[in-house]
């Protein structure tokens, strides 16, 4: 299956491992979480993390969500990314992988 990824804090991590979900604050405010796929994992990081500490990046199996996954046009970049249009099971979750600081 298809692996995409999605860039949060260690705590965030951590506590969606405790409940088995997770939800993004843009989830809530936006709709859906943000996702990338491995060529833009770079661009997201310096776009929208920078100087940012204790990141981690989940490595999601897109046949294992149970919300629906869409591919959105972005505008300001000019690029499609992938969005999860509700909360994230964390069995789709096959790794979490530290973003070194």
């Amino acid at each position: 299956m298809p692996i995409i990824y999605h860039i949060t804090t260690k705590i965030e991590s951590d506590r969606a491992r405790q409940t088995g979900l997770y939800e993004s604050p843009a989830l809530k405010e936006e709709g859906f979480i943000h996702c990338c796929e491995a060529n833009q994992v770079d661009g997201v990081l310096q776009r929208y993390f920078n100087g940012k500490k204790d990141l981690v990046k989940f490595v999601i199996d897109t046949g294992r969500l149970k919300s629906q996954l869409i591919y959105d046009w972005s505008t300001s970049i000019e690029a499609t990314f992938p969005h999860i249009y509700g909360p994230i099971n964390i069995d789709a979750v096959v790794a979490v992988e530290k973003i070194l600081d």
